[in-house]
């Protein structure tokens, strides 16, 4: 046998709540109205009868019957949009990736701290479109390495040259060049290391390096970073994003991705 607590008072009544999903029937417990939820609009609820009568109400709590018991309509919550996953590049992050097969298109760099830089930027980008970054060991060998790669429509070369300035050596190499297939895109710092932006790495400039002086050892030794491979390595450590490097290197990478993958 059940025994109610008379000292406990009534119960409370629970109105459950119910999305206002288009479509629902329902009835306005004040009018009598009964019609299908049309929308929700300004905390009001449009109901629409079986004559195409549409009437508005108020989201009043208790203030509809379904199936003749009190409800409370609340707006249907919106489905949470998939946040989107920005590449260290600035491109929208595939997810799931899994790099295609390499292009016969290749993108060209200087040197082994060139090809890591661009690893580490851009390194998402050249996985979804199958493109593979190599070291030339020097901008010297760029005609002889051009002709022995063979290029044409579907075989293309971007080429990254650094200190690619007016009288500068690796403008004259460059201005040699003639094949609509290859395209050089360079900046202006004496190397890619100066491609970084100073506050990235923590200092105000780089500093200026004496003729005659290697400008990686003489960088090293100004900034106290010990051996070059030990700079280096700061360098890098010190890039997670396309902001962390100047604008010129960004520019002539992205023209470089575009070419090679072009058609």
């Amino acid at each position: 046998m059940r025994y109610d607590d008379v000292l406990a008072g009534p119960r409370k009544r629970v109105i459950p709540e119910v999305p206002a999903e288009p479509g629902l029937v329902v009835e306005e417990a004040g009018s009598g109205f009964c019609g299908a939820v049309i929308r929700i609009e300004y905390g009001n609820v449009v109901l629409e009868d079986r004559k195409l009568n549409q009437r508005v109400f108020p989201l009043n709590p208790a203030g509809f019957l379904l199936e003749g018991k009190p409800v409370t309509l609340v707006p249907v919550k919106a489905a949470p949009q998939p946040t989107r996953k920005i590449s260290a590049s600035g491109s929208v992050h595939v997810q799931g990736l899994q790099a295609r097969v390499a292009k016969d298109s290749r993108i060209w760099v200087e040197g082994k701290h060139d090809a890591e830089l661009v690893e580490r930027v851009w390194g998402h980008d050249l996985r979804v479109e199958g493109i593979v970054v190599e070291p030339l060991d020097g901008v010297d060998v760029l005609a002889d390495r051009i002709a022995e790669f063979g290029t044409g429509p579907e075989r293309r070369l971007g080429v990254l040259v650094d200190h690619l300035v007016e009288g500068s050596k690796e403008s004259r190499i460059v201005d040699a060049v003639r094949d609509e297939n290859v395209l050089v895109a360079g900046h202006p710092y004496i190397d890619v290391w100066q491609a970084v932006k100073p506050a990235a790495v923590g200092i105000k400039a780089w500093p200026v390096v004496p003729r005659g002086i290697e400008w990686k050892q003489g960088i090293c030794d100004a900034l106290g970073w010990g051996e070059p491979y030990e700079g280096w390595q700061r360098v890098l450590a010190a890039v997670s994003s396309y902001r962390d490097l100047e604008t010129p290197l960004i520019g002539a990478v992205e023209r470089l991705i575009d070419f090679v993958t072009a058609g």
